[in-house]
């Protein structure tokens, strides 16, 4: 037995899936890549318990994601903590947790980590929703090198290129390095402004100061300019659902940042100090509807936003074990600091059929600074006794929050200090079969959006306060390399979660939510059945929730955006040098109600409201290995939505209207490796 220390630092797709004690699911690369994926959001995307929004509104570029998971809202991905090899994508993690910005390019992955419960204790905050965690590429104990290209594109757009390099390797005397680049340039399916310009670069080093001592810092810098093709309104879709009346929106976003990790492991102890820098830049070009006297024109509004985090974190772990019994200790503390200056300018009305180039947003009208300080202490001990093994543990938030208006000299400040308590607990039938179940507790501080919008002098808007959940867990795991299964059901009750209507009225109070349903994951290798069938294999998942407000005008009704329903099928042949995929994807309907009285189903003439029908599409693809007479050349090609499946979502922030989904779409691939 060896202590286990940090969690995300185990990567084996099999045992450390097996052991969690909760729902938990590891996206390898190769995964990845037989889906002609492109984005880290197209990773997600058939993850049980997540759902992936379509790009919409001001989170509509492939710079953005979209994530939610079971029922929680999925807009810029809020309600999860979401890392880079353990540090926060996220801008400003306490107060601005929203991805408009998610600082990472999926060629450079080497697998996706998304524990939907059982982490809370260790990782936060903003984790109701569970952790994902990034893992980017290894650096290789031999030195080698590889590059890869994939190019996609549909009847409708352009073509759209993910291009990916990496080279480097270990020496003899410890030290190691790898140079990672991956882009993403070109067109989508949507006409106009749908370009894409991605470039994200890391530089890995590693040094084994002894056998038991390693040092590890990283380099990373992230560039990004997307268009926003914007919503339609019902008419406008109806006439062309792939055009755009929004030449000029776009977002924009650099970010740059160096961790260092040092570990010193021995068979029953362990000591790690993470510490990370973040430098952030993010902004948007946006143009807003008038409206009264101003109906039928427009204006552009900028919104340069800079922010600064700087972290360290130590954490130690030790085994102490007797006749009976072992116990695994870990004690942690974080200290967070964040600095935050958000602007906003805009030009003046204009009509759009006048305009032939960028408006000129250049009236400088808005100006907030602060930041956050938080201190984060935990500990748990997991405690293996018989087939038992029982997690104990807690984490303690203290945080300390400051906003300050440039224009009206208004300083508003909010502290917290919260006990963060869980329980998980996993019961070994077999090596090959598990039970589970956790509780645990999941805490977010007001946002620096949500200070500066309402309220008078030092009071924020009526009705916004802290959030806070509690989340519940129950299921069971079973791989027998055969066959693997895993069924969950999940609970969250959400005290009082708030709600994003837009950038004027800012946010809400959504009020008490509740969120249940079930998870089924199964894969199964069907040469049991057949030697014939050698490298065949299928696999299915399931997911329903129930997501609903539990008072006020909504009561009982589902909340917007997510489905209840979402389906995944899957096959993969393996033979010779051929692989085969199919796989296929449905949802269920959503919702898009409003923000009250009316609980809105039918569809608004401006796009923004009513339900959304589900959808269900399939996706194909083959790949050829030359094998390492030709440099490891692999050379794919793929379509998606074979069916070319119509679908839509909507937006009802500030880009509101209708969006369509990805048309059929053909995708190649050729990748070689030294």
């Amino acid at each position: 037995m060896t202590v286990v220390g940090n969690w995300l630092d185990t990567q084996d797709n099999g045992s450390v899936i097996l052991n969690h004690p909760g729902a938990r699911t590891i996206v390898t690369e190769r995964q990845i890549k037989e889906r002609g994926s492109e984005t880290i959001a197209d990773a997600l995307r058939g993850v049980p318990g997540v759902q992936v929004r379509e790009n919409n509104g001001t989170g509509g570029s492939d710079v953005s994601l979209n994530v939610g998971v079971r029922g929680l809202t999925a807009r810029l991905s809020p309600r999860s903590t979401i890392l880079m090899d353990g540090v926060p994508l996220a801008v400003a993690p306490y107060g601005q947790p929203q991805l408009s910005m998610a600082p990472l390019s999926i060629g450079n992955l080497q697998s996706v980590d998304v524990i939907r419960c059982g982490g809370a204790v260790r990782y936060g905050p903003q984790n109701v929703g569970g952790v994902i965690n990034f893992v980017t590429k290894a650096i290789p104990d031999t030195f080698g090198g590889a590059a890869s290209v994939q190019t996609q594109g549909a009847g409708k757009g352009g073509l759209k290129t993910l291009t990916s390099t990496s080279v480097g390797g270990t020496a003899k005397s410890g030290l190691g390095a790898v140079l990672l680049y991956s882009g993403l340039h070109g067109q989508g399916s949507r006409a106009g402004n749908d370009n894409t310009d991605i470039d994200d670069v890391m530089l890995k080093t590693r040094y084994a100061l002894t056998d038991r001592d390693e040092l590890a810092v990283n380099f990373h810098y992230y560039d990004a300019q997307s268009g926003m093709p914007g919503g339609l309104t019902a008419a406008q879709y109806a006439k062309d659902p792939f055009q755009t009346t929004r030449p000029y929106d776009e977002f924009a976003g650099r970010r740059k940042d160096v961790s260092l990790k040092y570990k010193h492991q021995q068979d029953d102890r362990q000591f790690e100090l993470l510490t990370y820098y973040t430098d952030s830049y993010r902004g948007s070009a946006i143009e807003s509807e008038g409206t009264g006297a101003n109906a039928g024109k427009r204006r552009m509004m900028t919104s340069p936003r800079h922010y600064d985090t700087y972290a360290i974190e130590p954490t130690y772990s030790q085994i102490f074990r007797s006749d009976s019994m072992s116990n695994e200790v870990t004690m942690g503390y974080r200290y967070l600091k964040e600095d935050m200056d958000e602007k906003a300018n805009r030009s003046g009305w204009y009509n759009p059929a006048n305009v032939t180039s960028m408006p000129d947003a250049s009236s400088y009208y808005q100006h907030t600074y602060g930041g956050t300080e938080a201190h984060a202490v935990y500990v748990d001990d997991t405690i293996n006794i018989g087939n038992w093994t029982i997690i104990p543990g807690i984490r303690y938030e203290n945080i300390r929050t400051d906003l300050s208006n440039a224009f009206t000299g208004t300083r508003r400040e909010e502290n917290y200090s919260e006990p963060l308590p869980s329980l998980n607990a996993m019961y070994h039938l077999s090596d090959e079969w598990k039970l589970f179940a956790n509780a645990g507790t999941s805490f977010g501080s007001m946002q620096y959006f949500q200070l500066s919008k309402g309220g008078n002098g030092n009071a924020p808007a009526p009705g916004l306060s802290a959030e806070k959940a509690h989340t519940y867990e129950a299921g069971t795991r079973f791989d027998n390399t055969v066959w693997t299964g895993e069924f969950t059901l999940f609970y969250i009750d959400f005290d009082n979660q708030l709600q994003y209507i837009n950038n004027y009225v800012g946010w809400t109070s959504l009020g008490a939510t509740k969120h249940r349903g079930a998870e089924l994951a199964f894969t199964y290798d069907l040469s049991e059945l057949n030697s014939k069938l050698n490298g065949a294999s299928v696999y299915t998942s399931y997911a329903f929730t129930k997501a609903t407000s539990d008072k006020g005008n909504f009561s009982g009704k589902d909340l917007p955006f997510y489905s209840r329903s979402v389906f995944t099928l899957g096959a993969r042949y393996e033979t010779g040098n051929w692989i085969w995929n199919a796989d296929s994807y449905s949802q269920s309907k959503q919702r898009s109600p409003g923000s009250g009285p009316d609980y809105i189903t039918d569809e608004s003439a401006d796009g923004q409201f009513g339900d959304i029908p589900g959808y269900m599409v399939w996706n194909f693809r083959s790949e050829y290995s030359f094998g390492p007479t030709v440099s490891n050349l692999k050379l794919g090609a793929g379509v998606k939505n074979l069916f070319d499946r119509r679908y839509f979502t909507r937006s009802n922030d500030n880009n509101f209207g209708k969006y369509v989904g990805e048309p059929r779409t053909y995708f190649v691939q050729a990748s070689v490796a030294f």
